[in-house]
């Protein structure tokens, strides 16, 4: 019962953890990549999609991001969608090649990316808090219904608070990578 209470705490733990990276790929770092791309959507035939489905998105030099749409008559929506996506990113089209050059970041901006990751990190590391508190909440409860005895339960909030200390840690590492990329120039 113990293991999969930690199994389930481990798994949840994971899924912020995992959270995490995907919210640290939204911000920008003044280097091209695609995954900055991934929230915008384009109105494609009357439904919004991602930008993804209706155009190839590749990285041209570490500054410059070349979006080029499956269909001609794509290219203005797809640029519109870039300019309206609130990336702060002005695209430029050429024929049917969309060139988004990404700005060059100042001390300022870097500060504010640099604040938005630590709460993104805060807030990672509060959802795994959350997780360990739940999973002792079950353990504490198949002790009160004497399911286990007292030994196994310390054994098991003793597991459970291993993998948060682990899990934390990575949190913390990824959050010294991005301040570590954002600090670039």
């Amino acid at each position: 019962m113990i293991d999969d209470i930690k199994k389930d705490a481990e798994t949840r733990m994971k899924k912020s953890l995992d959270a995490l990276h995907h919210n640290f790929n939204k911000i920008r770092t003044g280097r091209a990549h695609s995954s900055i791309l991934d929230s915008v959507t384009v109105d494609y035939y009357g439904g919004q999609v991602p930008i993804n489905q209706v155009a190839s998105i590749n990285v041209e030099d570490a500054r410059t991001l070349t979006v080029v749409p499956w269909e001609q008559q794509m290219v203005p929506k797809v640029e519109k969608a870039i300019m309206t996506a609130e990336l702060g990113l002005n695209p430029a089209s050429a024929g049917n090649v969309i060139r988004v050059p990404m700005p060059m970041l100042t001390e300022e901006t870097r500060k504010g990316y640099i604040k938005q990751a630590r709460q993104e990190a805060e807030n990672a590391r509060v959802a795994v808090r959350n997780v360990r508190r739940d999973a002792n909440n079950d353990i504490k409860a198949l002790l009160k219904d004497k399911d286990i005895t007292e030994d196994e339960a310390r054994q098991g909030e003793d597991a459970i608070q291993k993998l948060t200390d682990r899990i934390v840690a990575e949190i913390d590492k990824a959050l010294e990578s991005k301040e570590h990329d954002l600090m670039q120039v």
